[in-house]
């Protein structure tokens, strides 16, 4: 691509083998290109952020899920578009254009619309997908959001695009083909679900 990089792997202490893989790749490409840096338990998304920020040293960051339910062949196309309208965030969107979710039941595509739909009624963020977390943000404009938002887990992506809009921030969108793991679990119970409310309630209250 051209384009100066490094790949900076969290890993929460999953028992998938991710940090032996990520250790094999850094001996083929070099330490300088492929930064491990795990953390001894799972410490949540947030501060999973916090964590990899610190040794990111370039002007922007891509932020992905490592389990390819995020395709890398999007990020040239959010490049394109951030350079495009020279954007401090951009956000990749399965409801607009050609984008869409692959590999999940009816109730779960159910529960992420719902959620969305209630999130556009009751937010108005400017934004099409709120709890997707394939992104680009300006490094920092993400250090920024970072020391504002509060919330955890589901809800975190949602924070982060609403306080964005709040504090001026400019967001684009790249339509994304979502492809549900292959292995492994999805993480989203009951739980999760009455978290996300409310969040969705609290940032109602206060933005």
């Amino acid at each position: 691509s051209g384009i100066d990089f490094e790949i900076v792997i969290i890993d929460d202490g999953s028992p998938d083998g991710t940090q032996e893989i990520a250790q094999q790749l850094e001996k083929i490409y070099g330490s300088d290109k492929i930064l491990l840096r795990p953390r001894a338990k799972k410490l949540g998304l947030g501060t999973a952020y916090i964590h990899g920020m610190k040794y990111a040293t370039g002007d922007f960051i891509v932020i992905m899920d490592a389990d390819l339910s995020h395709h890398p062949k999007f990020i040239p196309e959010f490049i394109r578009k951030q350079k495009e309208g020279n954007f401090d965030i951009v956000s990749g969107t399965r409801y607009k254009g050609n984008g869409g979710v692959y590999g999940w039941d009816l109730k779960r595509k159910l529960i992420s619309r719902g959620a969305n739909f209630l999130t556009q009624v009751l937010l108005r963020p400017g934004a099409s997908d709120l709890t997707g977390s394939f992104r680009l943000y300006r490094k920092e404009v993400l250090q920024k959001l970072m020391e504002r938002c509060v919330s955890k887990g589901y809800v975190f992506q949602m924070e982060m695009i609403v306080r964005a809009r709040q504090l001026g921030f400019t967001v684009g969108e790249v339509p994304i083909s979502f492809v549900d793991r292959v292995y492994g679990e999805s993480k989203l119970g009951g739980n999760e679900i009455v978290s996300f409310l409310k969040g969705l309630l609290t940032l109602f209250a206060t933005t």
